[in-house]
């Protein structure tokens, strides 16, 4: 009898640590990995101004409207290079692109027909033809893990 009582105790005990774990296991699985991306951007012509970086999950908006940007930031320059921090983010596709607003008024000058007067990059060094680069050419899957996307500022 009293070995029917062990083997049954031992069996229950089992059980609840396998649901346990188990569950640990779920709980695990179903946290999201999320990350800071460091965005270093180089090669700017001058110390003037600051650097614009926006951060899109998607298409929409990219590259021309930040209003439609998961995050954005304007960011000191220090030695002809500035570094744009996003707050975290879950794994996923996303694309950057950074102005270099020179005269510090907030926004991308263009001169005849659009064409920026100040510099842009895009992830990727994505480039676009007679416009901006697509979404697609500039996206980048992000694991959650911290990453730096280091960009050469073009004129």
């Amino acid at each position: 009898m009293t070995r029917f009582f062990r083997s049954k105790g031992t069996s229950l005990v089992t059980a609840i640590v396998v649901l346990l774990v188990g569950g640990a296991i779920d709980a695990y699985a179903d946290v999201v990995q999320t990350g800071v991306i460091t965005v270093r951007v180089s090669d700017l012509r001058s110390n003037n101004g600051q650097v614009g970086c926006t951060l899109y999950n998607s298409a929409r908006g990219f590259p021309t409207d930040s209003s439609l940007a998961l995050q954005r930031r304007w960011c000191p320059i220090a030695s002809h290079a500035s570094a744009c921090v996003f707050d975290p983010v879950s794994a996923g596709a996303y694309a950057v692109a950074c102005i270099h607003d020179e005269n510090k008024n907030g926004k991308l000058d263009t001169g005849m027909f659009g064409i920026p007067t100040e510099g842009t990059v895009a992830s990727n060094h994505a480039k676009g033809f007679m416009g901006p680069p697509s979404f697609d050419k500039a996206k980048f899957i992000f694991s959650g893990a911290a990453t730096d996307l280091r960009l050469r500022m073009a004129y």
